[in-house]
């Protein structure tokens, strides 16, 4: 089994690919603390043993580590890889148990179900890419909410991302959105 390891817009995160082997179903999920990890993931609480994670976020087929600041990735880098081949190696879950990512719901207005839609097909497969997640949190008075999650978390660059991207898109497609603002994962 061989892991790839590839850079994030964000320095302190790195983004691990295992060949052949998905992390996810279905969604994207995120862990900001052992105590998180434990009810829901062996991986996750498995990486969290390393010293100098911060976070760890789940995709489809990839893993996103965050370190802390005074971490250096060439003393972890190789850590994380050799806990993620032996992990797969003994054939573990990676999850107790998987919700699903949200989705549309009956109670959605229609202008919700667009901007969802939007989101789901033109945001999140780029955001993937660079190790994230991107979710609909909600929308009031012309502002969408989004939640950041994996890389786009704490990025320097995601505050670009959220007006100049993600913002623009949306007003052109819906004027009735005027804004687009991250709130904090709940």
């Amino acid at each position: 089994m061989f892991i790839r390891s590839e850079q994030t817009p964000n320095p302190t995160t790195l983004k691990f690919i295992p060949d052949d082997k998905i992390i996810l179903e279905k969604g994207t999920e995120e862990f900001k603390n052992q105590k998180q990890a434990a009810t829901k993931s062996p991986l996750a609480l498995q990486l969290f043993e390393i010293a100098g994670i911060e976070s760890i976020f789940f995709g489809h087929d990839f893993i996103t580590i965050t370190k802390s600041e005074t971490a250096e990735w060439p003393k972890i880098k190789t850590e994380v890889q050799a806990t993620i081949m032996d992990f797969f190696m003994n054939g573990k879950p990676v999850m107790f148990e998987q919700k699903d990512s949200a989705t549309n719901s009956e109670e959605d207005s229609e202008l919700v179900k667009q901007i969802k839609e939007l989101i789901e097909i033109k945001v999140r497969p780029a955001v993937a890419m660079d190790g994230g997640d991107i979710i609909f949190h909600s929308f009031e008075e012309g502002v969408v909410r989004l939640i950041l999650k994996g890389s786009c978390s704490g990025c320097p660059s995601s505050s670009i991302t959220l007006k100049n991207g993600i913002e623009n898109m949306l007003k052109h497609y819906i004027p009735e959105v005027e804004s687009v603002e991250q709130v904090e994962n709940e």
